[in-house]
C-alpha cells in the first residue's frame, strides 16, 4: 500500500477521545503521552494526561503489573479530569495491555494498536501468549490492529527503541494534529541532547505519521480554538515548584519520595537562578528540621513530601506549632498505609494532616483541586504561614502530581512575595509571645533584632518564652494558638456552589476530585436531576457558609478518594460505619446526616461512577 492510498479517507469530527500509550518501563510511553498532550494543547485542544506508573522502579518486562505509560484525554473544550474509559490504546506488548483490560479501563469496542513483533518471537511461550491474548481481545469485541512498530523504526532510523516516537507520529495522524508543531515539540523534548538525537526522533515521528496516513482507515478531528492568552502545560508537581518560586520562598528542604520527588527535580534545575536553595536532607525528619531552622532565621521555608514522609515529620511539625514558626508543608498524597501504593492516587491523609500530632497542634490545612491551583495554593500558604506564624499544610495527590493540563500563564504579582525581613529594633518590653487577646497573633521575632533576645523552646512556655508548667499558662498558650485558626476563618469566603442553591442533592468534595465531580453534576443536571456541588479548598479551618448551603438540599454526600465502609456489608450499620474523612468532619461539625461515596482503587474517580452513585442515592426513599 503506498503513502497516498488512503489520503482521501473520511475524517470524523468528535468532541473528545481518550487514548492510552502503554509499554514496559523504560520504553518511553510516558514521554510519548506527555508530548501528545503538549502538541494538542498548543493547538487549542483541551487535555488532561494521567501517568500510568508501575509500583516497582523496573518491573519485569512483559508483565501485567508492569504497565507504564500515559492516558491522555483530548477534548473540544476545557478538560478538567481524566474522564471515563479509553477509546484507543497503543500497546508495545500484549501483557501490559492485559493489565489495563483487567482493570476495566478500556471502553467496549476500543481500538488497539498492538506491537506485533511477538507473533514471530523465537520463544514459543511468548508466541503462544501473544496469539492467545489477541484471540481473547478480538473475542471481547475490541478492534486489534497489529503493527510491526519495531521493524518500521529499524527500517527508518536503525532505532528499534524509538517506537514511542513512531507511536506519537501515528497519533498525530489519527487526531489530525499539526505535524510541524509535533516536530517542534521534539526539539523541546530532547533539547538537552545532541542534534543527532533530535533528528533521529523527528525521523521516527514522521515515519509513524506517514504509516498511519497510508495504512489506517480512520482519522479524527477534535475542534480546537487557540487560546487568546498565553498558556503553560505542566503537571501538578511542576506547578507546585513554580508556586514556590513565585511565593518568594528561598529554601526547599526535602527527601526524595514518590510521588513528590519531581517537584524537587524541577526546583534543582531552576531555583539557584533566582537565589533559591534545594536542600536534600539525610531523611524526612532532617528535612523538616532544616526547614524549621531556616524559617526561624527569618524567612518562610517549604518542605515537600508524601504520606510516609509526612508521618515522619509530625514531631518536628509539632515543634513549629509550639514555637510558632511559619512553615509550609506540602503532602503529595499516595496510597497507604505503610509504603502502600507509592505510585497510585489516594486522599487518605486528611485526618493525619489535621489531627496527626501528639497534643493539640493547630495547623492550617489546604487542598489544591486543580493543577493551576497547585501553583496558587503554595503562594497562599506562604502568605498565611507568615501572617499567622503557623504551619500550613498543602495537600495534593498523585493524580494532580503527574497529570498535565494547560492553564493561563500566571502574571507575576509582587504581592505574592514576602516583604523584606524586618531587622529593626523591637519596642522595649515586647515579649516574643505577646498574644493578642482577640486573634492569638503575636509579633514575629527575628534572630538578631535588638531587644528581641529569647530562647526558643518546644516545651510549654509563657509569653516571654520561659519554660513553664503552670496549668494556667499552658492553657493560655493553647488557647491563643487555637484562636489563630478562628481569626483566619473570619477572613475566608464561603465556597461557591456549582449549580443552583436548592435541589435534591449537594455533592461536596476536596482536592483532585473537583473536575470529575463537576462534570458528573453537569451530566446529572442534563438528565433533569436537581444536583449541585461544592468544593472545599480549606479543610482547617472550614470556611463559613457550608451549613447554610447544605440547608438548600434534601441529601448531602461527599465524594472522596479514601476509605468508607460499605452500607451493604452485613456487619455495617449506623452504629459502626466508618465514614470517609470529609464526611466525618462535616457530620461532626454540622450535626447533619451526610452520606459518602469513596474509592481507594489507586486511580482517579470517574465522572460516570459519580453519576451512577448519585442516581442510586436519589432513587432511594429518604429515611424518616
Amino acid at each position: 500500500m503506498n503513502d497516498t492510498s488512503l489520503a482521501f479517507k473520511n475524517v470524523t469530527e468528535i468532541a473528545e477521545h481518550i487514548v492510552e500509550v502503554i509499554s514496559d518501563s523504560g520504553e518511553g510511553a510516558q514521554r510519548c503521552g506527555q508530548s501528545l498532550g503538549s502538541i494538542a494543547a498548543r493547538m487549542g485542544i483541551g487535555i488532561w494526561t494521567v501517568e500510568i506508573i508501575p509500583a516497582e522502579i523496573r518491573p519485569p518486562a512483559r508483565s501485567v503489573a508492569g504497565a507504564s505509560g500515559n492516558r491522555i484525554r483530548l477534548g473540544a473544550g476545557r478538560v478538567t479530569n481524566g474522564g471515563d474509559l479509553t477509546n484507543l490504546a497503543v500497546a508495545f506488548n500484549e501483557q501490559v495491555l492485559l493489565g489495563r483490560v483487567r482493570d476495566g479501563e478500556l471502553a467496549p469496542g476500543c481500538t488497539i494498536l498492538l506491537e506485533s513483533l511477538w507473533r514471530d518471537h523465537s520463544d514459543p511461550t511468548i508466541r503462544s501468549s501473544y496469539l492467545k491474548t489477541v484471540e481473547q481481545l478480538l473475542g471481547a469485541g475490541y478492534r486489534v490492529i497489529e503493527i510491526a512498530m519495531g521493524r518500521e523504526c529499524a527500517a527508518v532510523a536503525n532505532a528499534e527503541k524509538g517506537k514511542n516516537m513512531f507511536a506519537l507520529g501515528m497519533l498525530c495522524s489519527i487526531y489530525s494534529l499539526d505535524l510541524k508543531l509535533a516536530q517542534e515539540q521534539m526539539a523541546l523534548t530532547f533539547g538537552k541532547k545532541a542534534q543527532k538525537v533530535i533528528d533521529t526522533n523527528v525521523k521516527l515521528l514522521d515515519a509513524g505519521y506517514r504509516w498511519a496516513e497510508a495504512h489506517l482507515d480512520f482519522k479524527y478531528r477534535i475542534p480546537a480554538e487557540r487560546p487568546k492568552e498565553a498558556q503553560i502545560v505542566v503537571n501538578g508537581n511542576t506547578a507546585l515548584a513554580l508556586g514556590v518560586l513565585a511565593s518568594g520562598m528561598e529554601i526547599c528542604a526535602m527527601y526524595p519520595i514518590t510521588p513528590a520527588t519531581s517537584a524537587s527535580h524541577y526546583l534543582s534545575d531552576v531555583f539557584e537562578k533566582v537565589g533559591g536553595v534545594v536542600h536534600q536532607a539525610e531523611d524526612e525528619i532532617g528535612a523538616c528540621a532544616f526547614a524549621i531552622g531556616a524559617s526561624y532565621a527569618g524567612k518562610c521555608t517549604v518542605t515537600i513530601t508524601s504520606g510516609p514522609g509526612y508521618s515522619l515529620k509530625q514531631e518536628a511539625i509539632g515543634l513549629a506549632v509550639m514555637s510558632e514558626i511559619p512553615l509550609v508543608v506540602v503532602n503529595v498524597q499516595r496510597g497507604g498505609p505503610s509504603t502502600g501504593q507509592p505510585t497510585k492516587a489516594e486522599q487518605g491523609d486528611l485526618m493525619s494532616a489535621i489531627f496527626g500530632s501528639h497534643g493539640d497542634a493547630p495547623k492550617v490545612v489546604m487542598a489544591a483541586s486543580t493543577i493551576e491551583d497547585c501553583f496558587y495554593s503554595v503562594i497562599t500558604a506562604r502568605r498565611i504561614a507568615e501572617t499567622f506564624n503557623m504551619v500550613v499544610v498543602v495537600l495534593t495527590d498523585a493524580n494532580l502530581a503527574t497529570s498535565q493540563q494547560p492553564f493561563p500563564r500566571p502574571q507575576f504579582d509582587p504581592a505574592w512575595m514576602a516583604p523584606p525581613t524586618d531587622q529593626s529594633a523591637l519596642p522595649e518590653g515586647l515579649k516574643p509571645y505577646d498574644w493578642d487577646q482577640a486573634t492569638g497573633l503575636a509579633r514575629r521575632f527575628i534572630p538578631g533584632q535588638a531587644n528581641g533576645m529569647h530562647t526558643v523552646t518546644g516545651l510549654a512556655h509563657d509569653r516571654a518564652s520561659h519554660v513553664a508548667y503552670d496549668p494556667q499558662i499552658n492553657e493560655e498558650a493553647i488557647h491563643y494558638r487555637s484562636l489563630k485558626l478562628a481569626a483566619l476563618q473570619r477572613t475566608l469566603k464561603a465556597p461557591a456552589l456549582f449549580g443552583p442553591s436548592k435541589g435534591e442533592m449537594l455533592v461536596i468534595g476536596w482536592g483532585s476530585t473537583k473536575g470529575a465531580i463537576e462534570e458528573a453534576v453537569e451530566m446529572l443536571q442534563g438528565e433533569g436531576h436537581k444536583v449541585s456541588s461544592m468544593h472545599l479548598r480549606f479543610l482547617q479551618p472550614l470556611p463559613p457558609g457550608i451549613k447554610e448551603a447544605m440547608k438548600g438540599f434534601r441529601h448531602v454526600m461527599t465524594v472522596e478518594g479514601n476509605w468508607s465502609d460499605r452500607p451493604e456489608d452485613e456487619l455495617i450499620d449506623e452504629s459502626n460505619r466508618r465514614y470517609s474523612a470529609l464526611a466525618m468532619l462535616l457530620r461532626a461539625r454540622y450535626l447533619r446526616d451526610i452520606d459518602c461515596y469513596s474509592e481507594v482503587r489507586g486511580q482517579p474517580i470517574k465522572p460516570s461512577t459519580i453519576c451512577e452513585v448519585v442516581r442510586r442515592k436519589l432513587a432511594k426513599p429518604k429515611k424518616s
